[in-house]
């Protein structure tokens, strides 16, 4: 355990030793590379381990949004390009335009299916209108199903490989939406209403990917240097920028949560618990954690696997984290 970051690892075993998760793997770096990693706890009989895959859940999503962020550098798109450009049946029932912005800040106002559908990702894209694209924010993981739909159609490739071809360079080569890596159980799937058979098999590309922290912390620490391996820097000042502004936000994220939307990032610039409100990332479904400090100079990444975690705030990991005490 790194003495810099003690307290932050102490929280992570209080919280696998009270049973509040089964498991926890806690990584941190700094943009030089991962200075400290460690596991907690275990699905039943398997104990986690540092090199463990996890359900990344909604931290797909701006692994997804830098493949877009690299497509828009490339002059294959803009933010204002239109979903309809490359899903004609998408425009055919709304009177608006949705955008790759729209889409990739949770304005898009496509109605949400449930996260297992069995009808399938097409069939949420162009299910009903929840609100007219721009005018609100609601969360939507169908909306990245969209964009998916404009990466295939840009570069000529399947998303997830688009994503592990951008990746792949900075050693996040663990990054896949293979079942086969094993990721820990989630314990309360069942509880919470999900059957996770029926989600892997969609694939989705909002919330379908699989990692290990270390893939997670390569990404951080290449964002922490800022030097164009993955993205260039103006474009991830670009996907920093605040895009949802002061419109209505609704639930589950309403403004009193304290954070904006970038494109695909989550910035908690209004954040009411944390001492360093310079910070973007995102959390998962089961309790993945991904945040960026740039200012503090630190990344970290909680991967667990407990959908109902009541009584957990990772907001206190969070100022552990950055305090390095």
């Amino acid at each position: 355990m790194s003495e810099s970051f003690a307290h932050a690892f102490k929280w992570a075993k209080r919280q696998t030793d009270s049973g509040a998760l089964p498991t926890a793997v806690l990584g941190i770096a700094t943009a030089s590379g991962i200075q400290a990693i460690e596991a907690f706890g275990a699905s039943g009989s398997r104990r986690a381990r540092v090199e463990d895959h996890y359900r990344l859940f909604s931290v797909t999503k701006p692994l997804v949004g830098l493949v877009a962020a690299r497509m828009i550098e490339r002059g294959l798109a803009t933010p204002e390009t239109p979903l309809q450009a490359d899903m004609p049946a998408f425009g055919a029932a709304r009177s608006d335009v949705v955008r790759l912005s729209h889409l990739a800040s949770h304005t898009s106002g496509i109605a949400e299916p449930a996260m297992d559908s069995s009808a399938g990702l097409e069939a949420g894209l162009l299910g009903e209108q929840d609100f007219a694209a721009g005018t609100v924010s609601r969360y939507s993981t169908i909306a990245f199903a969209g964009i998916a739909r404009m990466i295939e159609a840009r570069l000529s490739t399947t998303w997830d490989a688009a994503v592990a071809e951008l990746l792949d360079p900075i050693g996040a080569t663990g990054i896949t939406l293979d079942e086969a890596s094993d990721p820990h159980e989630i314990a309360d799937a069942a509880d919470a209403g999900v059957d996770i058979q029926r989600f892997a098999a969609l694939r989705h590309p909002g919330a379908g990917l699989i990692g290990r922290a270390e893939d997670l912390l390569a990404i951080g620490a290449a964002l922490l240097r800022d030097s164009g391996e993955i993205v260039q820097p103006t474009t991830l000042t670009m996907m920093r920028r605040p895009l949802t502004g002061d419109i209505p936000r609704l639930e589950p994220y309403v403004a009193s949560r304290g954070q904006d939307w970038g494109f695909t990032w989550n910035l908690r610039t209004r954040a009411p618990g944390l001492i360093d409100r310079d910070v973007y990332g995102h959390a998962g479904w089961s309790g993945g954690q991904f945040w960026v400090h740039p200012t503090a100079g630190v990344a970290y990444v909680l991967l667990t696997n407990r959908a109902l975690t009541p009584g957990v705030d990772a907001d206190e990991l969070d100022n552990a984290v950055v305090s390095r005490t």
